[in-house]
């Protein structure tokens, strides 16, 4: 069996991501698909030890952009102290410096947003969700999407990464349902499940449980058990 999924680049993504890429052997990083303003792909949340919910969001440069496709999204960047790189980071240290996992992977997270200085929106999401692969322990073989020049969109795309990665099972969201077209992954044989993702409760200190928040909330605060925290109550690999 080779199953197949993909996401548009995402800032710090949600834990329902990196779910449906642990299910997968191959995910394609969809970076040659539209960008969606105030959407996931450069802003995400995280929340305050008060229980304040707060978006980190990514300026986008639209004027130099060479064109819509996520690919092609420059970030606007100050290059100074004033810059969203630190103040991403000020927030981090804000929100988590006294979780209990902070200090183990703050150092990367210090070295993307203050190091470096990012031209391209897919670049630094896909530097940062590499390391989260790796970090809750997930195998897929990240596959780019512009380097594999697709041509099809919505449904015909994703069945267009079955054939070329000649899958036979394919895991989209539970919006898949929205737009895939059922018969035509059917008549080549391939199958094809809507992921219905479980969000797992757990301490977020003494604030009301806020869910669908970035991966980092979890991350700072369970470290090592983050991985199967983010897999309780769901559908595994082993499963499908």
């Amino acid at each position: 069996m080779t199953i197949v999924s993909g996401h548009q680049p995402a800032y710090l993504p949600w834990l329902g991501l990196l779910h449906k890429a642990s299910l997968c052997d191959i995910f394609v990083y969809m970076d040659d698909v539209q960008f969606l303003d105030r959407d996931f792909n450069h802003r995400n949340r995280v929340i305050t030890p008060d229980g304040r919910v707060l978006w980190l969001t990514i300026p986008i440069d639209r004027k130099n952009s060479s064109s819509l496709l996520l690919k092609d999204i420059r970030i606007k960047d100050e290059g100074n102290k004033k810059s969203w790189r630190y103040k991403h980071w000020q927030t981090l240290k804000t929100c988590y410096g006294k979780a209990p996992f902070f200090s183990d992977y703050s150092p990367f997270f210090e070295w993307v947003l203050c190091d470096n200085h990012w031209e391209f929106l897919a670049d630094l999401n896909l530097v940062m969700l590499k390391q989260l692969f790796t970090w809750f322990k997930i195998n897929a073989e990240i596959k780019i999407g512009s380097e594999q020049n697709f041509k099809g969109q919505k449904s015909d795309l994703v069945l267009e990464h079955c054939l070329f990665f000649k899958a036979d099972t394919v895991v989209t969201g539970s919006q898949g349902k929205n737009y895939i077209n059922l018969e035509d992954f059917s008549a080549r044989g391939i199958k094809a499940l809507f992921q219905k993702y479980v969000h797992p409760f757990y301490n977020q200190g003494s604030t009301a449980f806020v869910p669908s928040l970035s991966c980092v909330d979890l991350l700072f605060r369970y470290g090592p058990a983050s991985p199967g925290i983010m897999r309780q109550d769901n559908i595994s690999r082993e499963m499908l």
